[in-house]
């Protein structure tokens, strides 16, 4: 079959609240994020969005933290993965904490989810930090993914870029199917966020789906059919299939590289990821 097109596979292994006790396999330290990441790297992701947490188990935001689990991955893939934080509150960090990990950290790429960040009716001091922030983002060359969870996020990140509020014209953008605890993710719910980017933006920029539950992977097949990009992991689900748990993060990642495969569509490099996602120096 010819190849259609190159699809990114971001793997996201964690999760703020997954446990060992509910996932022995879930990848927690470290060690055990590089090996998660060499594994799934061949399995064919060329991402990885990556949570870190304290000695407790609990989700962190901690500098120190992220510095020794990206400092074990990258030296176990090198550079044939894109590496992402998270500014994930999880209900226990604030805006001043997102922001500072950012600043110390200085990964090439974040993931920062608009409603968060740069919630509607925020008051005019915070806006104006916040989009300083993003400036300095820009000017530091760090790529970032905004979080959408529902349709009206497409339109309120559209109009922030055409008050001339963020400096990158068409940033990477991951719709949320669904939530941790909350429902599970069905096919049509990404019909919302395409129509909504179809209405909003003339130029649409690249966008990744993720989605909760147990048909994550088929959804993300369709995903990627309609001109996505997808994320898969333990973070979101571990089903291959309803009723039917992968052992590891890298089995989802194999497992939906070879649908996409099936369909023509080849599992993208992490140079040509860098490019998409805008990582600076690509």
């Amino acid at each position: 079959m010819a190849v259609k097109r190159e699809v990114l596979i971001m793997v996201a292994p964690n999760g703020a609240r997954l446990t060992k006790a509910e996932v022995p396999a879930v990848p927690l330290t470290p060690e055990e994020l590089a090996a998660e990441a060499v594994a799934c790297r061949q399995a064919g992701a060329a991402a990885m969005h990556l949570h870190v947490r304290d000695a407790a188990g609990r989700h962190s935001l901690d500098p120190a933290h992220y510095h020794a689990a990206l400092k074990a991955v990258r030296a176990a893939v090198g550079q044939e993965m894109v590496l992402q934080i998270t500014t994930e509150a999880a209900g226990c960090h604030g805006v001043d904490a997102q922001m500072q990990a950012v600043r110390q950290v200085k990964p090439e790429a974040v993931s920062i989810a608009l409603k968060e960040l740069l919630p509607e009716g925020v008051d005019t001091a915070r806006q104006r930090e916040v989009l300083d922030f993003f400036q300095w983002m820009h000017a530091e060359g760090i790529a970032p993914q905004f979080i959408l969870y529902e349709p009206a996020e497409v339109a309120r990140l559209a109009r922030l870029l055409e008050q001339g509020a963020l400096p990158w014209p068409r940033p990477f953008v991951l719709f949320v199917l669904a939530r941790y605890g909350d429902g599970v993710a069905r096919p049509e719910m990404l019909d919302g966020f395409l129509r909504a980017l179809e209405e909003h933006w003339p130029t649409p920029p690249a966008w990744m789906v993720c989605a909760f539950g147990p048909y994550q992977l088929s959804i993300l097949v369709q995903a990627a059919l309609r001109g996505g990009h997808v994320r898969v992991g333990f973070e979101n689900g571990r089903e291959t299939a309803p009723g039917r748990c992968a052992r590891s993060n890298a089995e989802l990642v194999a497992a939906l590289a070879a649908m996409l495969r099936e369909e023509g569509l080849r599992p993208m490099p992490a140079d040509a990821a860098r490019a998409l996602m805008q990582v600076a120096g690509t």
